[in-house]
């Protein structure tokens, strides 16, 4: 996440294009009440209709000013069962992004903050929004903040930056299938990330150069797993014309993943806890999984002919091999924006949700699952001039596509368009995420090599009929592939369509129809058909 915030710093003094427009003040808080009564049935199977109803209170906040940007959106919500298949139960659903420029052109403060369900197993049964209390599904939390100092000292550029992050789960996890090789689980990890840089733009010389480096280290409760990478490493932007740069860079860079064996028992099989997680042995020797120094380097394009349009390429040897990574972004106009992210990284579980978290615009769109409220896929931004606001947006999915432990090379692609105008309101949001298993020693030497990917498209429309009344819907395709021993390919759907109508400053009725599909290879599939009201007061 650093490394690739300090090399666009150093390439981006190549070409120089106007401030972003300032941000007016804005200031909005909405704490609601809101209860719904659902009921739902499986169309596929001949299962009868079950029902519970739901309590809950949220708070969505947000402020846009000069120097500070930000929003959140929170909701806690209870779950009454009615029977069996939806037994009672809690669930917290949240997403915050901020930033404050505590002095300007020098430091400021980002933050942001995620509470969700994620399915634990990517081999397992989807994590359905109608049915409650799934054994593949865990409450996930999960915070960063830190500084960022950035200002000119005579003719050098001259930055620093700090980041901790925290990610914790509350594990319920089932049983898996016979035959089903165990990934490893996840309890909660601490994240440091530290950085530093010192370049120069075009003008005193004819290039301008960077030179940087920083450090990270995660540590995990499971298995005392810990992960330290450090990088040294000068890039140089060479101008072709005014709005086209060759960029490259080389350098050296370390990581390395450690970890404890877990407690077996007189059979030689792991010991689990009550979650469902390895049991450390603390007797045990620090085993060394991931190992990988030596030189880096990459070289590519950087593009701009606007301040709306940017194009960045880069190719090069990292982790041992070679490796892709770029990104495209273009706004025509304050109602539309479009982006596209590749990457390749050596990450962790908790890794990954910082650096997606980090990646979200800090005044955004958010759409819920109505049925549960759980957040997930894709988070669009909204439109303004704003330099928080103005983006098209980011994806969790290849961060929450599964629970899995241990260290693995995380590679995909990402595309976000969102579109906002007049009683309009659309976003599309699609990728490819893929990851191969780094852990060559340990409980998790089983998996080391293997791979799994996922595909994903997700689409939001919604229109204001009048100044009461709306209709907005969500439609979603998910496919994995798990790739695992005993795991079998999963294929889920869904959609949603919901009526809101206003009938006061304060009150507003929602009516939801929702239809999920989740089909696995070999197994028999699933279609649940669902109806909700409800009801919401905001004070």
């Amino acid at each position: 996440m650093i490394l690739r915030f300090l090399l666009m710093a150093g390439a981006a003094g190549a070409i120089v294009f106007a401030p972003p427009a300032r941000a007016e003040h804005s200031t909005e808080v909405h704490p609601y009440l809101e209860v719904d009564q659902t009921v739902f049935g499986d169309l596929n199977n001949g299962g009868g209709t079950s029902a519970y109803t739901t309590a809950a209170a949220g708070i969505d906040a947000s402020i846009s000013t000069p120097r500070t940007e930000g929003q959140i959106s929170y909701r806690y919500e209870h779950r009454f069962g009615w029977d069996k298949n939806t037994g009672d139960g809690d669930t917290h659903s949240g997403l915050a992004r901020g930033q404050y420029v505590v002095v300007p052109n020098l430091l400021r403060i980002e933050a942001g903050a995620l509470a969700t369900r994620t399915r634990n197993d990517l081999p397992g049964i989807g994590a359905n929004p109608v049915i409650g209390n799934a054994d593949n599904v865990s409450q996930l939390y999960s915070v960063y903040a830190g500084p960022t100092l950035a200002t000119r000292v005579g003719d050098l550029d001259v930055g620093a930056a700090y980041r901790f992050g925290y990610t914790k789960l509350d594990n319920h996890l089932g049983n898996l299938p016979a035959g089903q090789t165990d990934l490893g689980g996840f309890d909660s990890s601490t994240n440091h990330v530290l950085a530093a840089n010192v370049g120069m733009r075009v003008g005193v010389l004819p290039i301008a150069w960077n030179v940087s480096g920083g450090y990270e280290r995660e540590d995990q409760s499971e298995l005392d797993q810990r992960f330290e990478s450090g990088f040294v490493r000068a890039d140089v932007t060479v101008p072709v014309s005014p709005t086209l740069a060759a960029v490259g860079g080389a350098g050296y860079e370390k990581i390395r993943s450690s970890a404890r064996n877990a407690l077996v028992d007189d059979a030689g099989n792991p010991v689990l806890n009550g979650n469902g997680s390895f049991v450390t042995d603390p007797a045990s020797p620090r085993l060394l999984d991931y190992d990988q120094s030596g030189f880096i380097w990459d070289v590519g394009i950087l593009w701009r002919p606007s301040q709306r349009t940017s194009l960045e390429a880069r190719v090069g040897r990292r982790y041992g091999s070679m490796t892709y990574i770029g990104s495209f972004s273009y706004q025509p106009s304050d109602d539309m924006a479009f982006q596209v992210g590749v990457y390749d990284g050596v990450q962790t579980f908790g890794r990954q949700i910082d650096a997606s978290l980090s990646s979200l615009p800090t005044q955004f769109t958010l759409q819920r699952n109505p049925f549960g409220g759980s957040i997930g896929g894709c988070v669009f931004g909204t439109s303004g001039g704003s330099a928080g606001g103005s983006g098209a947006g980011g994806c969790l999915n290849d961060a929450l596509q599964s629970i899995i432990g241990g260290t693995y090379r995380s590679r995909g692609v990402n595309a976000v368009w969102r579109y906002s105008r007049g009683p309009w309101l659309a976003g599309l949001g699609l990728g490819y995420a893929e990851r191969t298993f780094l852990d060559s020693r340990g409980v998790l030497a089983a998996v080391n090599g293997s791979k799994d990917r996922g595909y994903y498209v997700q689409a939001n429309l919604g229109r204001r009929l009048t100044s009461h009344s709306g209709i907005d819907g969500t439609v979603y395709i998910d496919w994995y592939e798990p790739g695992f021993p005993g795991a079998q390919d999963v294929l889920g759907t869904g959609a949603t369509g919901s009526y809101y109508h206003n009938f006061s400053n304060h009150l507003t009725g929602t009516a939801t129809l929702g239809l999920y599909s989740t089909r696995v290879q070999d197994v028999d599939s699933s279609l649940i058909g669902a109806a909700q009201v409800g009801a919401r007061y905001r004070f």
